[in-house]
């Protein structure tokens, strides 16, 4: 009897630590563009391309490590944010905003390509179209919808999502074909989504219902081309990086209220050179700001800097405080936390490396450093 009670312990022991595990797990995926590296400062096609590669990472592992790649076209021109996880991460979808033009592999064009990857199997389930352009991508906290946003066509593209199976419903013109709406997110219990668009400067809400969407009236002008913009957990703020000119002056970083029947942009504050990816921790009280710092910009350039900054700042309020910076690789995109705020993947385009970085709410330590197959352009975890 006494052995069967221990047998039957170890066992209930062991399905409680395995239950654990899995509950404990996190993804990150990382979009890596294999068709532009940067020369000097300009970002070319290299003479033997890599793929396009999808890669998955572990954030639950101490370090955190790669568990998988997946073959997909994506793209490192927009926003670091063309990935979207699935809220139960079953599946992600990827953007691809270029691709290398037919008849001219030596140069890139625009490109519309969907792809929904199982995050399970591994493998590509669809490859849909959206727009020109597309770029960042969101779904809704339901999981019940998906916006892509088409910076060479200004439209935002619209699907319902129904057991990992995508279906376009139509697109949305935010603003002027040339207007670069680069990123949606979804915020008011997915009753509303801000969309930036970083040619005219403007951040445009639309109203959601059901798989019914539109244009509202209502625009926020938080700085100089917002570019990326990003919610956290708690949805009271967003906040968006605005890449202003081009690496030659110092550019910003905004604090949306969200709380408002109309968002209203409450603080700015100066980051440095090209804000390029930024990311809110999903408690709600940091920023997390990889700033290109004149990594990405020729050699002879009075702005160049061999190394990229991953800023911390925490939300006081209605206020965006500076908390810490380290360096990182150069020309940064992407950023991910960790479910418990407490651990970041950084990416960096030029060595091809994502970095990990632990922080103690005061400090960032970096932890670890895991290559990838191509340059890594973009990264989520399901959104809080």
């Amino acid at each position: 009897m006494l052995v069967r009670a221990l047998l039957a312990t170890a066992v209930a022991l062991n399905l409680s630590l395995g239950l654990a595990s899995a509950v404990q797990a996190q993804i990150a995926v990382s979009a890596n563009d294999g068709k532009q590296v940067l020369d000097d400062g300009e970002q070319v096609v290299p003479a033997h391309p890599a793929p396009d590669s999808v890669t998955l990472i572990d954030m639950s592992a101490s370090p955190p490590r790669s568990v998988g790649d997946v073959a997909a076209p994506t793209s490192v021109i927009g926003p670091p944010s063309s990935v979207a996880v699935a809220p139960d991460e079953s599946f992600a979808l990827v953007t691809a905003a270029r691709r290398l033009t037919p008849g001219d592999p030596t140069t890139i064009s625009p490109d519309d390509v969907v792809s929904v990857i199982d995050l399970k199997t591994r493998r590509v389930t669809a490859t849909l179209h959206a727009g020109a352009g597309a770029s960042g991508v969101s779904i809704n906290r339901a999981g019940t919808l998906a916006l892509v946003a088409n910076r060479a066509e200004g439209t935002v593209s619209v699907f319902t999502v129904a057991g990992g199976v995508l279906t376009p419903v139509g697109k949305v013109r935010v603003g002027e074909p040339d207007s670069s709406p680069a990123m949606p997110i979804f915020f008011d219990d997915d009753h509303r989504a801000l969309v930036s668009r970083d040619r005219d400067h403007k951040i445009v809400q639309l109203s959601l219902d059901g798989a019914t969407v539109a244009v509202t009236s209502v625009t926020l002008a938080p700085g100089l081309r917002p570019y990326q913009i990003d919610t956290d957990g708690p949805r009271r703020f967003a906040v968006s990086g605005n890449i202003g000119g081009g690496g030659r002056d110092v550019d910003t970083i905004s604090l949306i209220d969200l709380a408002p029947a109309i968002p209203r942009v409450v603080d700015t504050v100066a980051v440095g050179l090209t804000p390029e990816g930024l990311k809110m921790s999903p408690d709600g009280r940091y920023v997390a700001v990889n700033v290109n710092n004149g990594s990405n910009l020729a050699r002879a350039a009075p702005g160049y800097h061999p190394k990229g900054l991953v800023q911390i700042w925490r939300i006081d309020g209605e206020r965006l405080t500076k908390v810490t910076q380290a360096d990182v690789g150069a020309w940064g995109q992407g950023i991910a936390w960790s479910r418990d705020s407490r651990r970041l993947l950084v990416q960096c385009v030029v060595g091809q490396t994502i970095e990990a970085f632990a922080f103690d709410g005061r400090r960032l330590r970096h932890t670890a450093t895991l290559p990838m197959p191509a340059g890594p352009a973009a990264i989520r975890t399901a959104e809080p």
